[in-house]
């Protein structure tokens, strides 16, 4: 079973980015975590607007933390607000942040292998790049749908 290395991280990183740019999207901030929660890769593209990495730290963390994607937390957030204010609370401001674009990685198996976090265009759009990306690199997407 491949573990999350440096280089399909990369992989991922570029392939999210280039699906941005093929979209017209605007500027992205991609994060990579492997599955114990270390940072294997972190990119902002030229006019990422402020925070956006902190925003894709939260959204990856967040997926990371529950072991659900950030669309699932988005989908809890609205049935149980209280219980993620709670977990925000817990485990910090900027570790968890309940809208689509952290995207679990997987291998075929089914193993977890870390998480992507994407902001800077609309969630749906962060989240498309992320699947994009996470594919490219040979592995599967959990987004929580």
């Amino acid at each position: 079973m491949p573990d999350l290395t440096l280089s399909a991280a990369q992989t991922l990183v570029a392939t999210a980015l280039q699906t941005a740019r093929e979209r017209d999207l605007k500027p992205l901030c991609v994060v990579v975590y492997d599955a114990r929660g270390a940072l294997k890769s972190l990119a902002a593209e030229d006019g990422t607007s402020l925070r956006r990495a902190e925003i894709a730290r939260g959204k990856a963390n967040g997926a990371l933390a529950l072991g659900l994607g950030s669309r699932a937390i988005a989908k809890r957030a609205e049935a149980q607000p209280e219980f993620v204010a709670a977990v925000s609370h817990l485990v910090g401001p900027d570790a968890l942040v309940p809208v689509p674009g952290g995207v679990l990685i997987r291998d075929v198996e089914g193993r977890l292998l870390g998480a992507v976090g994407i902001s800077g265009d609309t969630s749906d759009n962060d989240e498309i790049c992320a699947v994009a990306g996470i594919e490219a690199a040979g592995f599967r997407a959990e987004t929580g749908a």
